[in-house]
Order: C-alpha cells, then sequence, then structure tokens
C-alpha cells in the first residue's frame, strides 16, 4: 500500500515495493533459450517440411544455410557437412524442395531452426522415375534418333497450332508472329494442356492437322505442295505436374507419326519434356518458337531493305574499278603509240644532228689553227713548196670531210626514210589499202571488234580505202 497523501503536495512512496518479491523465480536467457530447445526437440522431434529455398549460403566450411519459406512464413535451415546422404545439386535458389529434419535451437541467437537430414524436389519422384522410364524406352525404340529429325522450311506460308485457345502461350505466339511476318497463316486445333485427358486430345489434334493437311493437298491445284508446312505445339510454363501431359507417350508417339515437321516449345527455357526429345526442333519458349518459325522471312526482309544500298555500293565499286582500268588502258596506249616512238626517234636525229654541227665546228677550229700554224711556218721556209703541199693536202682534208659528212648524213637520211616505211606500214591507212576495213558504231564511234558486242538494229560505219559504208544490223 502507498502511503496516503495529506496535501495535494503530498504525492506518498513514488516506488513501493512489490508485494512477494522475496518468491519468484527469475531465468536467465541462457536458461529460457535452454528449456526452449529441450521442449522443441522432446515435442517435435523429426518432421517433414515443404518450401521454397531462398538465402543460399554455402560456408568455405562445407555447411550449407538456406531459408525456407512460402506465402505466409519462413524457416532457417542448416545442412551439416556430414550429411552425405543429402545432394547438394539439388541445391538452387527459388527451387520448391521437401526436406526431413530435426527441430533445434541455436541458442547464441535464440533462433529456432531446422537441421536437415533429407532432401527431395517436390513432386518429383514419381513423375521424375516414369520421365526416366519412358525416356529410355522411347529412344531405344529411335524417337529420339537425330537422323529421323526433319529440316523446317525456310519461308513457311501457313502452319497448324496445337494448343489452348485460352492460354498465354498462344498470346506469345501470335504476337511474335504478327510482328515479323503479318502473312503467315494459323490454323488452329483448339485442346486442353493440363489435366486429365489432355494427353489424348494433344495427340487427337496432332492427328487431326495432319488429316486435314491430307484432305487440302489433295484438293489443291498442286497436289504435290503441302497445305500446311509445320505443326507447333506449345503451353505455357507450370510445375511438372501442369507440363505432364507432354510427357505422356501418346503424345510422343502422336508427333513421331506426324507427316509435317514437329516444334515443341512447352513451358520455359529450364522445363524438358518428352514431346521436345521427339519433335524435329524443340523452342525455348512459345514467343521463341515464333521466331524460329518467321526466321527466313525476317532476315530475307532485313536483307532486302539493305540489298539496294549494298547493290549501289557495288555497281559504283565496279565503275570505279573500270574506270581505273581504263586510265590505266590509255596510260599503256599513250606510251606505245607510233607517234610517240617517232617523236623520240626525231628528237634523238635533232640531238645527233646536234653534236654533228658540233663536231664540224671543233674541227674547223682545229682545222683553223693548224693553217694559222703552218702559215707561220710557211712564213719561215720556202713559202710555195710548203704552200702547195698544204693546199694538197688541205683539198684532200675538205674532200675527206665532205666524203664523210655526205656519208654521216646519207645514213642518217636512210634511218630516217626506213622509220617514215614503218610507220606507214603501221598507220590505219596502209592495213585499209591491204583490202581490211574498221568498223564502228554508227553513234559512239567505238570500234567493234567481237561479235557479241554488236546487237539487233544497231547502226554500223565500216570505213575502207576510199569512203565509208553506213549499215544496220539484221542477225
Amino acid at each position: 500500500m502507498t502511503k496516503p497523501a495529506g496535501s495535494q503536495w503530498d504525492f506518498g512512496e513514488l516506488f513501493p515495493a512489490e508485494s512477494g518479491a522475496a518468491g519468484r523465480k527469475v531465468l536467465s536467457v541462457s536458461e529460457l533459450t535452454g528449456r526452449i530447445k529441450r521442449l522443441l526437440e522432446q515435442q517435435v522431434r523429426e518432421i517433414w517440411v515443404a518450401g521454397e529455398i531462398t538465402n543460399l549460403r554455402f560456408q568455405s566450411s562445407g555447411h550449407v544455410y538456406f531459408t525456407l519459406k512460402d506465402t505466409s512464413a519462413q524457416l532457417s535451415c542448416i545442412l551439416f557437412r556430414g550429411a552425405a546422404e543429402v545432394d547438394r545439386a539439388l541445391l538452387q535458389e527459388g527451387r520448391k524442395v521437401t526436406v526431413r529434419g530435426d527441430v533445434t535451437v541455436y541458442e547464441p541467437r535464440g533462433q529456432y531452426q531446422l537441421r536437415i537430414s533429407a532432401l527431395e524436389l517436390q513432386g518429383i519422384g514419381a513423375f521424375q522415375i516414369a520421365f526416366e522410364k519412358l525416356k529410355q524406352r522411347l529412344s531405344a525404340e529411335g524417337l529420339f534418333a537425330p537422323e529421323r529429325k526433319r529440316p523446317l522450311p525456310r519461308y513457311p506460308q501457313r502452319i497448324g497450332l496445337v494448343t489452348s485457345p485460352s492460354g498465354a502461350a498462344i498470346r506469345d505466339v501470335l504476337h511474335a508472329v504478327s510482328r515479323r511476318n503479318p502473312a503467315l497463316e494459323i490454323v488452329l486445333a483448339p485442346c486442353r494442356v493440363q489435366g486429365e485427358g489432355a494427353a489424348a486430345e494433344i495427340a487427337a489434334a496432332i492427328r487431326l492437322l495432319n488429316e486435314f493437311n491430307l484432305r487440302c493437298s489433295r484438293g489443291g491445284t498442286s497436289p504435290a505442295k503441302s497445305f500446311l508446312d509445320l505443326i507447333l505445339i506449345t503451353r505455357g510454363g507450370g510445375s511438372i505436374e501442369d507440363l505432364w501431359a507432354f510427357n505422356e507417350e501418346l503424345v510422343a508417339r502422336a508427333v513421331f507419326e506426324s507427316a509435317l515437321p514437329v516444334i515443341s516449345a512447352v513451358g520455359h527455357e529450364i522445363d524438358v519434356t518428352i514431346s521436345d526429345f521427339v519433335a524435329d526442333m524443340r523452342a525455348a519458349t512459345p514467343t521463341a518458337a515464333g521466331e524460329i518459325i518467321t526466321e527466313g522471312v525476317f532476315s530475307s526482309r532485313q536483307f532486302l531493305s539493305g540489298a539496294a544500298s549494298r547493290m549501289r555500293q557495288l555497281a559504283g565499286r565496279s565503275l570505279e574499278n573500270r574506270r581505273f582500268l581504263l586510265t590505266q588502258l590509255a596510260q599503256r596506249l599513250a606510251r606505245v603509240h607510233p607517234r610517240r616512238r617517232l617523236n623520240d626517234w626525231l628528237q634523238l636525229l635533232d640531238d645527233l644532228q646536234t653534236s654533228l654541227l658540233r663536231c664540224v665546228k671543233q674541227g674547223a677550229r682545229r682545222q683553223t689553227v693548224a693553217w694559222q700554224g703552218l702559215a707561220n711556218r710557211l712564213a719561215r721556209v720556202r713559202p710555195q713548196l710548203v704552200l702547195r703541199a698544204k693546199r694538197e693536202a688541205f683539198c684532200q682534208a675538205e674532200q675527206r670531210l665532205r666524203q664523210e659528212t655526205g656519208r654521216h648524213m646519207a645514213s642518217w637520211r636512210n634511218r630516217v626514210d626506213v622509220l617514215q616505211a614503218r610507220l606507214r606500214l603501221l598507220g590505219p591507212q596502209q592495213v585499209l589499202s591491204r583490202g581490211y576495213s574498221i568498223t564502228t558504231d554508227a553513234e559512239t564511234g567505238e570500234i567493234l571488234s567481237e561479235a557479241k558486242e554488236i546487237r539487233n538494229g544497231q547502226l554500223l560505219r565500216t570505213r575502207l580505202k576510199a569512203g565509208e559504208v553506213l549499215s544496220k544490223v539484221r542477225k
């Protein structure tokens, strides 16, 4: 009891002692945690728990820590290194599993957790065994053989679609096709894609499309051409139970017996079904299947869009190469033209003439010096005799000089005559005089050397030795 207040300023005992304080029991945190741990281990014992793996963490010590969660709760789990019977490869982030373990408490954190002793994937047991048995049996029969896989048509015009008319897969396929090849026609064979009886409906839809293709192909104008190009069976993702209809032998046989190539696009990229192994091609998703089917038209459209610029580029490059070749030929023709060779010979003749005149002048200069010396000597000796002898020598030297000059001039004149004669022989007029003619295009003046260069109706101009002839090609 608190002391009664005597006045408004007397508040009594602020901290009264609690009654029975001497008889209470106070536990430490460790004691309370230990008691909870013993209760859990005694009462709960070993249990099975199902959930989705998250916060997966592999320690260097070999222990594995993760959390199992569902829509409203989560549970900490630990897999010790010594648990050798647990397949650690099954541990993946986001995977749904069923685990067996003992509930215990980790005292340092006061956290309860599940100590794992066994682990298996949810729903994988019986389904996985049936899947593997059917896969091995069908593989032994040759249904998965690569050599029986048929190539898909590059430009399909009409395909058959086996799927649910209300599922997400048909929307994905239609979106991909309308975006990449709107002209592609789709014949839908609706069926259920999960649940009891779905496998029979899928197989019946595949056979129905083959019969439809056979009837339409026979009734068409071209019996050899197939009405449908291929069949696509597809559905969206789901659990292994949802996709099990595509693991049925009935569906696998229908795909194998199909006369049309079959594409299987079931589930997501990680999902694999028996129909994927039997089909001629597997697509990771329904959208990927639509892209595979329209790849030929889509890539051809891209090629055609760039073909014009590519052709202009190639034409410009070819024209540039031809222009360069024409320039090279013109330069070569200029180098070997007869007029250029004649000019070279004329220049050489000028050089020789200049050298001859220089030699003449030098000889005359030397003779003049010699005459002056002789005149001086004549003055010192008997002039008349010396003069007579020198006059004779001079006459002889003059005669030799004239002869030598005449011989050189005659030689060079003969060489010039020979070059002129060769030039006349190489000239077109000389060729025409021997009975030949030159035919050119009357419009462009281009010389024609081969018959394949001439076309019907073309006007030709033929040059003869005397005059020209204008003609028109008939054949």
